[in-house]
C-alpha cells in the first residue's frame, strides 16, 4: 500500500527521471582518456625507474664484482673452504652479471604483462 501513495517528493523524483539528461559536452571522454592516460604513466613508471637505475648502477656493480677476487686473495686458504674446487669450472664474473641482469629483465617483462 505504501507503494502506491505518493508524495510530492516522489512526484519531484519522477519529474526529474523523465527528463531529458544533460549534456556534457564531452566531459565524461576527457575524463575516461585522463584516467587511461595516467593507468598508462603508472604502469610504465616503475619499469622505466628500474631500468634507468640499472644503468645508473651497472658500472659501480661490475667494479665491485671484479674487486671481490682481490679480496678473496687476502682471505687465507684454510678459511676460504675453495681447496678442491678448480677455478676453470667458475663462470666468470661477467657470465654472473650478465646472468643477473637477463633474470632481472625477464621478471620485469613478466610483470608487466601480467598487469
Amino acid at each position: 500500500m505504501a507503494d502506491r501513495l505518493k508524495d510530492d517528493t516522489d512526484l519531484k523524483l519522477e519529474s526529474l527521471f523523465r527528463s531529458q539528461p544533460v549534456q556534457d559536452d564531452g566531459f565524461s571522454v576527457k575524463v575516461v582518456s585522463r584516467v587511461r592516460r595516467r593507468i598508462w604513466v603508472r604502469r610504465l613508471a616503475m619499469p622505466v625507474a628500474l631500468t634507468i637505475g640499472t644503468l645508473i648502477a651497472a658500472k659501480p656493480l661490475l667494479q665491485l664484482a671484479s674487486a671481490i677476487p682481490k679480496l678473496l686473495m687476502i682471505v687465507p686458504d684454510s678459511m676460504s673452504g675453495l681447496d678442491n674446487l678448480p677455478l676453470s669450472s667458475l663462470p666468470q664474473n661477467t657470465t654472473v652479471i650478465f646472468g643477473a641482469m637477463l633474470l632481472f629483465a625477464v621478471m620485469m617483462v613478466g610483470k608487466m604483462l601480467e598487469d
